[in-house]
């Protein structure tokens, strides 16, 4: 069969085209890239002390918000609760738990002296000299202040009496069982006292009763040696230092007693209430006195002065 010359001649044109583009495929690979624009502008590095900064800033920011509203490291610099604390103890102290829920008996809470157990703190009359003092006290580099630590004996109200005939110090006729967070050997209280703790104010005790100058030797200092509730910068809730003593600060079993429950409702009830049922709520109230009567209660116990962190 005779070869077709159209289709020769096609097959000729295709083969020459591609022998044209070859030589300019291998020229645009040998290409130079273009060179960089003068002026463009450069992308500039963040600079690494920017950026500590930065970091030191926000941390710095973060640590004053949560010491001035959440929570802040106290440390313990005497013996005056132990064995709860010891001197060296680190604990942590919230700001925020008596925001939801009101002071307790048995709480152990740090709180200011000034006005009560301490002259009033005069604030400089300078007004920098002001500003620079709470802002060194928010960062925490501030000198030692008035700042104490007690255990919560006696609450608004309450009758706190030292002692009965068991030596037992009570609340509202209700003996405290203490041998589980007193510093062993301690008596409950080798001072005798008997108040009816004040509206807005708190009767504290150390757990070191031997070595506590606590509300019983402040009678003569404004509020018979109760202090303000106002003046509790918050409740100490764990020790974090040293690894060794990491552990929760709880409220002693004795301040659970039913007995207690029982006196603040019949303080409480209505007059008619409290005449009519006198008899039945004190037999209520004695049952529950010999059921808890003997029974150890667990805890912790409170310090002296703290040291601010």
């Amino acid at each position: 069969m005779a070869p077709d010359p159209a289709a020769e001649e096609g097959a000729k044109a295709d083969a020459e085209a591609a022998a044209e583009e070859a030589p300019a495929a291998d020229e645009a690979a040998t290409e130079e890239p273009d060179e960089p624009d003068e002026n463009q502008p450069k992308k500039k590095k963040r600079s690494f002390w920017r950026d500590l900064a930065v970091i030191v800033v926000a941390a710095l920011v973060l640590t004053i918000l949560l010491k001035a509203f959440v929570v802040q490291v106290f440390s313990i610099p005497s013996g005056s609760m132990e064995n709860t604390l010891l001197p060296g103890d680190h604990i942590l102290v919230s700001k925020i738990v008596y925001k939801f829920r009101s002071i307790d008996r048995g709480d152990i809470v740090v709180f200011s002296g000034a006005g009560s157990w301490d002259p009033p703190v005069q604030q400089p009359s300078n007004w920098f000299a002001r500003t620079w003092d709470q802002a060194i006290d928010l960062v925490g580099i501030a000198a030692p202040g008035t700042d104490y630590i007690k255990r919560v004996i006696g609450l608004p109200g309450d009758h706190v009496v030292c002692c009965n005939t068991r030596g037992q110090v009570t609340v509202n006729g209700v003996p405290l069982s203490e041998s589980t967070y007193l510093y062993p050997g301690a008596d409950p209280s080798n001072t005798p006292f008997n108040i009816t703790v004040p509206a807005g104010r708190l009767w504290v005790m150390g757990d070191n009763r031997g070595d506590s100058a606590d509300s019983r030797y402040h009678t003569d200092d404004p509020g018979g040696g109760t202090i303000p509730e106002s003046a509790v910068v918050g409740r100490a809730f764990v020790i974090i230092w040293p690894l060794s003593r990491i552990g929760d600060l709880p409220i002693p079993n004795t301040f659970e007693q039913p007995a207690f429950s029982a006196a603040a409702a019949v303080s409480s009830a209505p007059p008619a209430t409290v005449a009519g049922g006198g008899a039945l709520a004190g037999a209520a109230v004695l049952t529950w006195r010999r059921r808890r009567r003997g029974r150890p209660g667990g805890g912790r116990g409170s310090v002296k002065r703290v040291t601010r962190r």
